[in-house]
């Protein structure tokens, strides 16, 4: 039997924590001058993954 393999896109994109599946912002990275510095720093940093969406992400990344 082979080896499932996992979404290659998702797994650099998605980190498995105990809170769930934590990703960056999207929107932040190219064309930043017209953007407004309160957009940009609300873009800053990690959140974690909505709950409709989780069960997606763990079938690409093939988390048991």
């Amino acid at each position: 039997m082979p080896k499932a393999k996992v979404h290659s896109g998702a797994a650099k994109r998605f980190k498995k924590t105990a809170a769930g599946y934590k990703h960056k912002r999207a929107f932040k990275s190219h064309i930043l001058t017209k953007m407004t510095t309160k957009r940009k720093r609300q873009l800053r940093g990690t959140s974690t993954l909505n709950v409709s969406d989780q069960p997606l992400v763990k079938r690409m990344l093939r988390a048991n």
